[in-house]
């Protein structure tokens, strides 16, 4: 059976309201002010610097730290559920503790792991005397059973090899700091103002660091430094050098005598050094050299390698992760807070 005229009209009439009505929908839904795609795409750019993570787990309880002033050690490592064939323990080993219900330990407390390595200064440092106790942080574990004299713990996570005597202290209480858009770095930015100290010592004992790597400075809280403050880290230029050696001309101070006799082509060598005085006659005369030029001229801007962010201090000092590099960061180079 044919459809009607009506029939069709009526239906093509449907057709094209349900086709007007799904514009319609689309247009609100991407944005009452017709630029839908722009205000998703801001709303997702903003998101995503909300979400960026510029310190892990792994470095928020395993970062280390120089206290200046340690809390007294009350609780150790003293043994193993298989200390008959180990000596060094990591995550889901077993092992015991110097404590139990007599240090009001309980089952399912989370403690963490700690080697403190001994004093420590730095050349680097302007500030005098100790920076405080240099103190590895290797991890964390969860007691289980808790005896008078004694408690059962599993490890949970390690960062490095545990071993009997590693001590324990509560958790710290680290939030990650606030990540920044990725932009590239303003490597001739001028100086702040505002306080300025060096890397005094990397995790692992590390000399060249990078990117989301942990390194000690030598400001603290009593350089009012806290935790989410950004600094460049830069060096003056010229520096940076692994070994030093004498910035000198090599060439011999001399202009004649480099021509062939047949072919004239100049007397001058492709090194020839450079004159003070070009008008002056003679082959030896003043010269001109890397080290009169550094001597003399106005100061350059600095060297800006990077930027770190700070995710815990001590009095006199504070551990930072490497955010942004430019190139290699090496320990001594200087920081100043942005």
């Amino acid at each position: 059976m044919r459809n009607s005229p009506s029939g069709f009209t009526a239906k093509l009439s449907a057709v094209a309201f349900l086709s007007l009505f799904g514009i319609c929908t689309t247009a609100i839904a991407q944005n009452v002010t017709g630029d839908g795609r722009a205000m998703t795409n801001t709303a997702n750019s903003s998101l995503s610097q909300q979400h960026i993570i510029v310190a892990k787990d792994a470095e928020l309880s395993c970062g280390g730290m120089i206290e200046y002033a340690p809390a007294a050690r009350r609780l150790e490592i003293i043994g193993g559920e298989e200390e008959q064939e180990q000596r060094v323990f990591s995550t889901g080993d077993v092992v015991y503790l110097s404590g139990g219900a007599n240090l009001d330990l309980r089952v399912g407390e989370e403690l963490s792991i700690a080697r403190p390595r001994g004093q420590f200064k730095s050349d680097f440092s302007r500030k005098k005397g100790f920076l405080g106790v240099y103190t590895q942080e290797l991890g964390r574990l969860r007691i289980t059973q808790v005896r008078e004299q004694v408690s059962v713990a599993e490890i949970t996570s390690a960062c490095g090899e545990i071993l009997f005597g590693d001590y324990l202290r509560s958790l710290p209480n680290r939030q990650a700091p606030q990540g920044r858009a990725a932009t590239p770095i303003d490597r001739f930015a001028p100086a702040s103002g505002k306080q300025q100290g060096r890397i005094v010592l990397a995790r692992e004992g590390r000399e060249l660091v990078s990117r989301n790597q942990v390194v000690f400075i030598d400001l603290g809280e009593e350089d009012s430094v806290k935790v989410g403050d950004y600094l460049t880290v830069f060096r003056p230029v010229g520096k940076g050098n692994i070994t030093n050696f004498r910035d000198e001309e090599i060439v011999v101070p001399a202009s004649g005598g480099f021509q062939s006799e047949e072919f004239n082509g100049g007397k001058f060598s492709n090194q020839a050094t450079r004159v003070k005085n070009p008008n002056e006659t003679g082959v030896y005369g003043p010269v001109v050299t890397s080290p009169d030029i550094k001597k003399r001229r106005p100061q350059l801007p600095r060297k800006i390698v990077g930027e770190m962010v700070v995710i815990a201090t001590e009095q006199r000092t504070a551990t930072a992760i490497i955010t942004r590099t430019a190139q290699e960061i090496n320990t001594g180079d200087y920081v100043e807070v942005q």
